[in-house]
């Protein structure tokens, strides 16, 4: 994620923290120190940070945070609210309107708008907006090919006219079938350049103009840092931008744009791309967003991936079966596959608070230890997903050189499902006598 050094850094200042007896004007002063060179080096504009630190002593002094029982609970909320203060405050969305939304899309090369305005317009589509999306980036090669193939991907309406007519005949046809045919929304992907110029700007302008768009979203790449702040502004000044969408949230930046853009621009983010799967493009909730900065998880975000991933009446049938010890390989396979589909073994894990950090290294060994249990479970008959008891030598030699591994991980895949059963076994009994579970839980499942 974006914020993940930053996340690191400001976790060990409140473990600094946390260590001291009691909260001094020094000890405060150093820790607003550390929080400046955090911010600073996470590509944070520098007026902003000024800002931030100043708003933070400010609301620390005012609460009194140096006679307080735990002021390092305190000065961590107060930043909390600071960071969503930073990222918007609230959460703000599509603006729809009827019979038609116009969507225009607009940014540099390279930002992901291509890809962005497929997941727009399959995150509308799945909330029940029939939606088309317009190519009108003629310029680039292979745009047009790309968009239509993102659309397919994302089950949209696609149009498109070539690239002999001009952007805003496209747009503006596109309006007219969108109109006709019952379209609740018509995305606009709109060209773009290496570098702001006259040209993209004036053809821009004259799209925007024609047919006065709902919304005008700039795609800004998350790792563009304070240079995202002067695309923002130089795009606003001639087309009066709504909102931002954050694309690579999920990738290797420092955050800075996430934290800069909305203080300096007034503009909102809107949406936020958290990896290339049609599907990773959710709602920026500035709220959520600063608990993920301090490390605390994002239940809320993890319970609406789970909902829209997995079939709510087939998991409460897992979980009788479950607790009744009726619990299957089949049914073990099912749920391996429900959880990946809400996402990477990494990615859940940022989203539960107190989760240890999951290096890349262990999200390769977890993805290859499903692979296996996969090929493993397939190889067997039905009959013998079932009934595991009955697996005898010759059986599992035959299940090994089916799936092209070994009888040890045959073994192990079995052993594992007999480690769930007996975790389900205690948490039934546990569950009747009214009892706490053991600290450290059931053990169960390790590696996953």
């Amino acid at each position: 994620m974006a914020f993940e050094s930053l996340t690191d850094k400001l976790s060990n200042v409140f473990k600094k923290m946390r260590g001291q007896a009691k909260l001094t004007e020094a000890n405060m002063d150093e820790m607003l120190r550390e929080i400046r060179v955090a911010l600073l080096q996470s590509d944070v504009n520098f007026k902003v940070v000024k800002s931030f630190v100043n708003d933070v002593k400010e609301k620390a002094l005012g609460q009194d945070v140096y006679s307080k029982v735990n002021p390092s609970q305190m000065i961590v909320k107060i930043v909390h609210d600071e960071i969503q203060e930073l990222l918007g405050s609230e959460q703000e969305g599509i603006q729809y309107e009827k019979p038609l939304t116009v969507i225009m899309m607009v940014g540099l090369q390279g930002t992901g708008k291509t890809t962005t305005a497929g997941k727009l317009g399959y995150r509308f589509q799945k909330e029940g907006k029939k939606t088309l999306v317009a190519a009108c980036d003629i310029y680039r090669p292979g745009a047009i090919d790309q968009l239509g193939a993102v659309c397919e991907k994302a089950g949209v309406g696609f149009y498109q006219e070539g690239d002999k007519v001009k952007p805003v005949k496209i747009a503006l046809h596109a309006k007219e079938k969108a109109l006709k045919e019952g379209y609740d929304v018509l995305i606009l992907d709109t060209a773009g350049r290496l570098q702001i110029d006259e040209a993209l700007m004036d053809e821009l302008k004259e799209i925007n103009h024609e047919l006065h768009p709902k919304e005008v979203l700039l795609l800004v790449d998350a790792a563009a840092g304070q240079d995202a702040v002067n695309v923002a502004n130089a795009f606003n000044k001639d087309l009066r931008l709504s909102g931002v969408i954050l694309s690579r949230l999920d990738g290797d930046a420092r955050g800075g744009a996430a934290l800069s853009i909305k203080y300096l621009t007034g503009l909102p983010i809107k949406f936020a791309g958290v990896g290339e799967k049609i599907a990773e493009l959710e709602p920026f909730y500035p709220d959520r967003m600063a608990d993920r900065i301090l490390g605390m998880g994002d239940i809320v975000t993890l319970v609406e991936k789970a909902k829209e991933a997995i079939d709510e009446k087939q998991a409460e049938k897992d979980a009788k079966k479950m607790m009744e010890g009726e619990f299957t390989l089949e049914d073990m396979l099912r749920q391996m596959k429900q959880v990946q589909k809400i996402g990477s073994i990494g990615m859940i894990a940022k989203l539960i608070p107190g989760m240890p950090k999951i290096t890349e290294e262990q999200q390769a060994q977890a993805k290859k230890e499903m692979k296996v249990f996969e090929s493993i479970i397939q190889s067997m008959t039905p009959y013998e997903r079932r009934h595991p008891e009955t697996l005898r030598f010759s059986h599992k030699n035959r299940i090994a050189k089916g799936s092209g591994l070994t009888n040890a991980d045959v073994n192990r895949v079995l052993r594992r499902f007999e480690q769930s059963k007996e975790m389900m076994k205690q948490m039934k009994q546990y569950q009747k006598s009214g009892k706490m579970p053991p600290r450290g839980g059931f053990g169960g499942l390790g590696g996953f």
